[in-house]
């Protein structure tokens, strides 16, 4: 009964580094019969770094400060559970490291840079979206790894390099030394086609060097052990191995949603939200492609049919802004101030590209509503309402969109990650998809992770429907019924 319901057979325990836009962290998990247990053992920042080119400060992400935090917490795992069974590194998509011979040629770019812009017209230039969407069923974000190579490509860069790693299999690079590209993250560079395989005929149109990403490997494959020089220099466990995961930090976190994927959508709510069910082939319809959906591969093959809409980077981006002008903000208690004011007229739109970059995004928001001439927030927790009132507005549409585009019959919206633990926000997703909404895991991404090395390494049996009946029975959720009228609510 056990290896039906994919319970594991034995113990075993796992590191999941789990690489976020705004932080990241290692979790150790104790697998065992009929059990699950996670914990946090290191929690660090990823602050961007801002570095002159020669003609503006051009924003990176700080690598090798990240790899620092991610050998400080393997360094604390070792200490703690010398046993340890293997590691498993996630982390948001689209971005890499270029390299030659090995070595990494200058510091990441952030997604976030406004280079972006000269690398989308680059590229809609000779391949229009409607072509691009038939060949790799994305959507369209301007920050799409097809298009920051076409920028590296004018910046002359790529003349540099002889390899590109997206920044998990980057760091799966500097512990083991070995090279791979792992295919739920490579799914997001527009560069794989709905085929599954590397589409060379679009990067030689576009100009790109054909093979700068690596072979394609699986999540669950063994990617090898970590290097000595590690184990020595940096304290890390002997004979630890690294276990390639579904490396999308969005692919995770889907694994570890407890759902009946026939019946339910799925909210996974950080800096980003993505919203959408999971489908057993890509969507490529025009519909789909006018709605702005995405096909993104997940673990086993599924596909995560979603939107990419804003997520909580619109609330912790404001608290920012109003600590940055010296306040101390509480932000569950202005969560609760919040919950206790009037919904605004009208959501603003937070997909709004003004959004996206950091800086003033309360000030954003309210010359969003003085274009409109409608009432402007004025006080933090009216700004606060709004802002959660809107994201629930989005990941609504989204929700009704999947359905739409899927023929999924929804009947339950799942929401994890960090989004689930913002009460509010909950009850006003659940209020506007007039459904109910189950809340957590809020360590979906991590959970996903182990449970896809606890499977490599024989632990738990079966497939995702399995491996979620594991999450189920071991981990605590929280349920969200509708509580006032549907009319308007998306």
């Amino acid at each position: 009964m056990r290896e039906e319901r994919g319970l594991p057979m034995k113990s075993g325990r796992f590191v999941a580094v789990d690489l976020g836009a705004t932080s990241g962290r290692v979790m150790l998990a104790d697998v065992g019969p009929d059990s699950f247990e996670m914990r946090a053992l290191h929690r660090f920042s990823n602050d961007p770094v801002y570095l002159w080119n020669g003609e503006r400060a051009a924003m990176h992400w700080d690598l090798p400060a990240l790899f620092a935090g991610v050998c400080a917490g393997l360094a604390e795992a070792g200490r703690e559970a010398p046993d340890l069974t293997s590691v498993g590194v996630d982390s948001w998509a689209v971005d890499y490291g270029l390299l030659r011979g090995g070595k990494l040629l200058g510091l990441p770019y952030n997604y976030r840079d406004a280079r972006c812009a000269r690398g989308v017209d680059a590229v809609h230039a000779t391949v229009p979206q409607d072509e691009l969407f038939a060949r790799n069923g994305l959507q369209f974000l301007p920050f799409n790894t097809v298009f920051q190579l076409a920028a590296d490509r004018i910046e002359g860069l790529l003349d540099q390099a002889d390899a590109a790693l997206l920044v998990p299999d980057l760091i799966g690079y500097w512990l083991t030394g070995e090279m791979s590209t792992e295919r739920t993250n490579a799914s997001t560079t527009g560069l794989l086609g709905i085929d599954g395989q590397w589409d060379a005929d679009l990067e030689a149109m576009l100009g790109l060097p054909v093979g700068l990403f690596p072979r394609l490997s699986e999540p669950g494959a063994e990617l090898g052990p970590v290097l000595p020089d590690l184990v020595e220099r940096a304290g890390l466990p002997g004979g630890l191995r690294v276990t390639t995961v579904a490396s999308h930090d969005t692919a995770s976190a889907v694994v570890a949603v407890p759902m009946t994927a026939a019946s339910a959508a799925y909210v996974s709510c950080g800096t980003w939200a993505l919203v959408g069910v999971e489908v057993g082939g890509p969507v490529v319809t025009e519909e789909a492609r006018a709605a702005n959906f995405t096909n993104e591969v997940g673990a086993d093959g599924r596909i995560r049919l979603l939107r990419n809409v804003m997520g909580m980077w619109l609330l912790s981006e404001s608290v920012r802004q109003w600590q940055r002008d010296g306040s101390h903000v509480d932000l569950p208690y202005l969560l609760e101030q919040a919950a206790a004011c009037a919904p605004p007229d009208e959501v603003f739109d937070g997909d709004d590209p003004r959004f996206v970059e950091p800086g003033d995004v309360p000030g954003r928001i309210a010359a969003w509503y003085s274009e409109r001439g409608l009432p402007v927030p004025r006080s933090r927790p009216e700004m606060t309402r709004a802002i959660v009132e809107s994201l629930a507005a989005g990941f609504a549409r989204g929700v009704e969109e999947a359905a739409s585009l899927s023929g999924v019959g929804v009947e339950t919206v799942h929401l994890v990650g960090g989004g689930a633990l913002n009460r509010l926000l909950c009850q006003l997703v659940a209020d506007r998809v007039d459904r109910p909404v189950v809340a957590g895991p809020v360590e979906a991404t991590a959970i996903g992770n182990v449970l896809i090395q606890a499977r490599a390494h024989g632990l738990l049996r079966g497939d995702l429907d399995a491996l979620r009946g594991t999450i189920s029975a071991s981990v605590p959720t929280e349920r969200y019924v509708p509580q006032r009228a549907p009319a308007g609510r998306v």
